[in-house]
């Protein structure tokens, strides 16, 4: 009897105990990544490549929104490692980026594991390894986050889900091409271009030699795929198409798009983009996949072009002949310009939540601040070529920003970022934008470069409202979009212009502002946003993780690894769900 009542009440006990995992919280979802060097030929030539998990790219991180996500990564790398989710918005949770201002770096051979939610978000980013240059070398994959079932898509259900990484190429691996950096020197041309790291089919034996390995992606007739595009390159801008087929936009970096559609989209360094593409062509042969350099002497530029396959089940034959052609525009330098104004916010459209998208008027918001971030060409400061933003070189500090705020480490950094560019010769410092709570703020990014940028900044998706060539005035404002303009996490800056963003200062944390060039921003163009709640309250930022690195000032505070900590923590609620369950069988099976 006494044995039947244990049973009883034991069942009792663990069924509340499912009953509480089955409740209505958010599910946990696990990766390991292992990020190792392996050897890979994709122009041809043996060179080392970084890879997650054995794969070049790494594998696609695929989740739903307001998933946990729970990512154990293992450096096998010779040198230290910090793993960004580009794109996410890491709500209360800057200690989560993976950029310097915030985390101290894995070293070699130890583990360390990210835990983030996807709060509120859909679409298509990417992740990759944000400091030592090391991108140039790989590490990087597609991030995808799927809207939740009881939200509806704007589009009929596509038949499949493509992702497709394209980016310029070195041969030279990150560690000489950060050398020619530290020692003054130009990258110069890339290479070629490399999508879903592998190199261009043979389309013209001249430029492309015998034996590289392609890329071919298979479909079928009649059905329509979204393909989701992200360049994760180093400087180049690209221009993607597919031969015959168009390119119907339907999202950028987590915010639905009014469909247009194009016959080439170009797409600039950290920038990602869905298209909906309908396999509607005979099949007489296989197709090209093009991604070519942009925003350059293109007639100098041939090389660098990457090209895949897009192969039909029902195919009759290899591609072959001329690419299809890029924009002709060589006189014309506002065409690039007119299509990226003309991706346009879908504001009828649900995102990650039930409200339409355009259910958040930033038109009719009041600007709180104001930031003038000017770009000029690289210049030399104390004997050093740097990259500047307003005058100034950003210094990541041995401290992380947000680590030495919480433990009361001073002159670490300056919170006196300047408004306009300085007036007197550029510095290196680490000089941070003191950001408003919930403030709006209208940032104006000013290219005075003669080439291409893109800047990004963590923890918000921003609103671009304009863009034009010349001199920004506050007469621009006139000009601006204040209804429709895409909520988007990276925008392009064209040579000698400006672009205006307008950014919702609503999530508390130290947040990155920086060019997605990759020289550049090794170089210094880049900054932190530090947004802090004045009313002490613990809802508004999440605590510091049990599992936090030290370094700089802290590093006394640092114990060696430990391995249990690191893999406990990847123990999701399903894991445990399942433990519960065999205990209940077991439980059963003793006192039958």
């Amino acid at each position: 009897m006494a044995s039947s009542s244990f049973l009883s009440l034991s069942f009792i006990y663990i069924t509340l105990l499912l009953l509480g995992f089955c409740s209505a919280e958010d599910p946990f979802v696990n990766f390991d990544f292992v990020v190792s060097y392996i050897t890979a030929s994709p122009l041809g030539v043996p060179q080392q490549v970084i890879a997650v998990n054995g794969k070049f790219p790494g594998p696609t991180v695929n989740v739903t929104t307001n998933d946990n996500v729970v990512v154990n990564v293992k450096n096998k790398l010779d040198e230290h490692l910090l793993m960004h989710w580009s794109g996410i918005f890491m709500r209360k949770n800057s200690w989560q980026d993976g950029v310097l201002g915030t985390n101290c770096p894995i070293p070699p051979k130890w583990n360390w594991t990210y835990q983030f939610q996807v709060k509120d978000q859909i679409g298509s980013f990417f992740y990759f390894p944000s400091i030592n240059f090391q991108r140039a070398s790989g590490g990087f994959g597609s991030i995808v986050i799927n809207n939740r079932d009881i939200i509806p898509i704007p589009f009929d259900t596509p038949y499949g889900d493509i992702t497709i990484v394209i980016g310029d190429w070195y041969i030279r691996n990150h560690t000489a091409l950060r050398r020619d950096l530290n020692s003054g020197k130009d990258l110069g041309m890339p290479d070629g271009v490399l999508i879903n790291g592998k190199g261009p089919y043979r389309y013209n034996d001249t430029l492309v030699p015998d034996g590289i390995d392609y890329e071919k992606i298979e479909v079928h007739s009649g059905k329509t795929y979204r393909i989701r595009v992200s360049n994760v390159g180093i400087s180049t801008s690209l221009n993607f198409r597919i031969q015959n087929h168009n390119l119907l936009l339907a999202e950028t970096e987590g915010s639905y798009t009014v469909q247009q559609n194009y016959s080439s989209m170009d797409i600039h360094v950290g920038q990602s983009y869905s298209f909906l593409v309908t396999m509607d062509q005979n099949a007489s042969s296989d197709y090209y996949i093009v991604a070519s350099a942009r925003i350059v002497n293109e007639s100098l530029w041939q090389k660098v072009t990457g090209v895949g396959i897009l192969h039909y089940t029902n195919s009759k034959g290899k591609a072959s002949g001329p690419l299809p052609d890029p924009p002709n525009d060589q006189f014309d330098k506002t065409f690039s310009m007119n299509q990226a104004r003309s991706i346009r916010w879908n504001v009828t459209a649900s995102g990650a939540r039930p409200n339409p998208q355009g259910s958040f008027r930033y038109g009719s918001i009041n600007v709180t601040e104001v930031y003038v971030l000017k770009n000029k060409p690289p210049v030399t400061i104390n004997g050093k070529r740097r990259s500047t933003l307003s005058g100034i070189s950003f210094v990541n500090p041995p401290t992380p920003i947000r680590l030495a705020d919480q433990y009361k480490v001073k002159n670490v950094y300056k919170l006196d970022f300047p408004t306009k560019p300085i007036t007197g010769p550029p510095r290196m410092e680490t000089s941070v934008i003191n950001g408003t709570y919930r403030g709006f703020m209208e940032v104006v990014l000013q290219n005075n470069d003669t080439k291409m940028y893109s800047y990004h900044m963590s923890g918000y998706n921003f609103f671009v409202v304009g863009m034009d060539y010349g001199e920004w005035t506050e007469n621009s404002r006139g000009t601006y979009n204040k209804w429709d303009g895409i909520a988007r996490t990276t925008t392009q800056v064209f040579p000698e212009a400006w672009t205006a963003i307008l950014i919702s200062l609503d999530n508390v944390g130290v947040w990155n502002l920086r060019t997605e060039n990759l020289d550049s921003w090794y170089l210094g163009q880049e900054t932190y946003v530090k947004v802090v709640n004045p009313e002490a309250t613990n809802k508004t930022e999440l605590p510091i993780p049990d599992n936090a690195l030290f370094c700089g000032a802290l590093s006394h505070l640092q114990k060696p690894e430990d391995i249990s900590l690191a893999t406990s923590i990847t123990r999701s609620r399903s894991e445990i769900f399942l433990s519960l369950l065999l205990l209940i069988s077991t439980l059963i099976s003793i006192f039958h």
